[in-house]
């Protein structure tokens, strides 16, 4: 293989994701139903982080805009819509997800 093409095979592209939820409470007083979405959602991105796609994810946790946040590693930006798509809060309507390319990213560290 060429230079070119190794380097096109290695390269990721990272994405930061938001999720907006329904209500700025959403945290504090989910519905049971809710609550099942949610953790239907934790299980769907610890998949991915396991799969190394999503290198961190989480709530965030603001006093008058809460959310929640994913750093992604992709092989391409054509993935990410897929990935906010089979999201099971997404699917419901629970979040709302916008994304954002990332230029700055330091290589992870394999052990």
């Amino acid at each position: 293989m060429s230079d070119n093409t190794v380097s096109k095979a290695t390269t990721k592209m990272h994405f930061m994701l938001k999720s907006t939820p329904p209500r700025t409470t959403f945290h504090q007083d989910m519905t049971v139903e809710e609550r099942d979405i949610m953790l239907k959602h934790i299980d769907y991105w610890t998949v991915k982080q396991n799969q190394g796609i999503a290198l961190v994810f989480g709530p965030v946790l603001h006093p008058t805009s809460p959310h929640g946040i994913a750093i992604i590693e992709v092989e391409n930006e054509a993935q990410v819509p897929t990935l906010i798509e089979e999201d099971p809060a997404e699917i419901a309507g629970l979040m709302t997800t916008e994304f954002y390319p990332m230029k700055a990213m330091l290589p992870k560290q394999h052990a």
